[in-house]
């Protein structure tokens, strides 16, 4: 194994996360990697992402490629996957986690709690809607597509006055300096991290990528999706999930949001550091939540 291909996104944000991914596992494994750039539909189109089968569209181009051969192992944000497994793909490594927030770009550097009332916020999720409007009832919240410049440009440019984006993709990329606020709520299940695919069975890739993984970040990331996956709950329910390892345990916030931002219901939990990631299932994350559980679930329902 001399030269590894790495499938990713063509995009400024895909391509410096893949190559960060690559360099890592470089000098982990002694092989030489090379990116090998793919398009998804999700680049092509235009429209809502929850209309062209949620953010789980710019995986698809992806995982096809790695089936075919096309390339040997790919980087996602995690946030993006489709809780269901793949079949013939297993995530391989999960690398040290960025940071989990959101984060508010405003034109003139206002906070959220001081823009005007009737001032336009850009974002492209669901739950970010739900959870702006929760603060802030009187913003009008609006839909945006594009690359994290392009919805850049359109503050600037004045098309909205504030927009709502994760604080790990523009550091990534160097757009610190747009950021006004970093917003305190929970976010999206394993918002910062990064999933590393291969194929099922490919020993040599695995165990190369494997290399770089990090425990904390893989056991927080996957106990937040294992919660997304019970609650049957994806890109379009606003639904936020933080876990937060310790050296003793781990805390873990679920919260799910009507669509409007006018409800919330909340469930916190302390579990042991050393659960079983491969036995967390549905079951045992409705044991975690017992309590809270019912109306966690009801209200998912009702905002899928």
């Amino acid at each position: 194994m001399t030269t590894l291909r790495l499938g990713t996104r063509a995009s400024l944000l895909a391509t410096t996360q893949s190559q960060h991914v690559a360099d890592a596992v470089a000098a982990a494994s002694g092989a030489s990697v090379e990116l090998v750039p793919i398009t998804s539909a999700g680049d092509v189109l235009t429209g809502p992402l929850a209309q062209m089968g949620g953010t789980g569209v710019f995986a698809t181009a992806l995982r096809d490629a790695l089936l075919r051969e096309e390339c040997d192992f790919l980087v996602h944000s995690m946030k993006d996957l489709p809780t269901a497994a793949f079949p013939g793909i297993v995530v391989g490594a999960v690398p040290v986690r960025a940071s989990q927030r959101d984060v508010l770009c405003s034109r003139d550097g206002v906070p959220l709690a001081d823009l005007p009332p009737g001032a336009r916020v850009g974002t492209g999720s669901p739950r970010r809607v739900a959870q702006v409007r929760s603060r802030r009832p009187d913003l009008v919240v609006e839909g945006i597509r594009g690359n994290v410049d392009s919805r850049l440009r359109k503050v600037y440019d004045g098309e909205f006055d504030a927009i709502v984006l994760a604080e790990a993709g523009l550091r990534r990329i160097g757009r610190d300096a747009a950021i006004t606020e970093i917003l305190d709520w929970p976010t999206s299940a394993a918002q910062g991290a990064l999933a590393v695919e291969a194929r099922d069975g490919d020993a040599d890739v695995l165990a190369a990528i494997g290399l770089i993984e990090d425990a904390d970040t893989a056991l927080a990331a996957h106990l937040e999706r294992a919660v997304l996956r019970w609650l049957e709950a994806g890109c379009a329910a606003p639904v936020a999930i933080d876990a937060v390892v310790a050296p003793d345990a781990v805390t873990l916030v679920a919260v799910v949001h009507s669509e409007d931002g006018t409800r919330a219901v909340r469930a916190d939990r302390r579990l042991p550091h050393d659960i079983d990631i491969e036995a967390v299932s549905a079951d045992v994350v409705a044991e975690l939540f017992a309590g809270g559980a019912g109306d966690l679930a009801d209200l998912a329902g009702t905002s899928r």
